[in-house]
C-alpha cells in the first residue's frame, strides 16, 4: 500500500518528471535522502515503471490526433492489437469492452494523413474489420 507522502512523489513527479530529488525534497519538506529511497522503492515495486515526457503534437507537425475504435476477428483481435503497436503513428493501443475491442490514439499530419494511416497501414492488418476513428478537437486533461 501506498502512504499519503508516496503519493504526494507520484502527484508531483507525474506533474514533472524531470524534477530533482533535491526539488521534491523543498516541496515535501524531506530530505532528499528520503526522497530518493523512496522513488527508487516506488520504482522497484512497480508503482513507477518508468520516467517519460509529454510532447506537443502540433509542434512536431502533428495537427491531427485521433482516438480510433477497431474491432477485429476474435481468433486475431491480440495478433492485431500488438500489431497496432508496432506502427510509429500510433501513441496509444489498448484492449478494451464496449464499442469495440482495440482503442487506439493514433497522430497524423493532417486529415489527409490520417486517412492514408487508417487506410494503408490500420486496414489491411489481418484480422481487422472495422476502423472508427473518431478525431479530437482539443486535448482538455491528459
Amino acid at each position: 500500500m501506498l502512504d499519503e507522502t508516496d503519493r504526494r512523489i507520484i502527484e508531483l513527479l507525474q506533474e514533472d518528471s524531470s524534477q530533482t530529488y533535491a526539488e521534491l525534497a523543498k516541496k515535501l519538506m524531506m530530505k532528499e535522502s528520503t526522497v530518493r529511497k523512496r522513488v527508487l522503492a516506488l520504482r522497484d515495486r512497480g508503482v513507477i515503471k518508468r520516467f517519460t515526457i509529454v510532447v506537443d503534437p502540433s509542434k512536431m507537425g502533428l495537427n491531427t490526433i485521433a482516438i480510433v475504435g477497431i474491432d477485429a476477428d476474435p481468433s486475431k483481435f491480440l495478433a492485431v492489437a500488438r500489431e497496432l503497436a508496432r506502427l510509429p503513428e500510433t501513441r496509444y493501443v489498448a484492449t478494451s469492452t464496449g464499442d469495440h475491442m482495440i482503442m487506439a490514439e493514433i497522430w497524423a499530419r493532417d486529415g489527409q494523413d490520417l486517412s492514408r494511416i487508417i487506410s494503408e497501414k490500420v486496414g489491411v492488418i489481418d484480422g481487422v474489420l472495422r476502423v472508427c476513428p473518431s478525431v479530437i478537437f482539443e486535448r482538455i486533461k491528459g
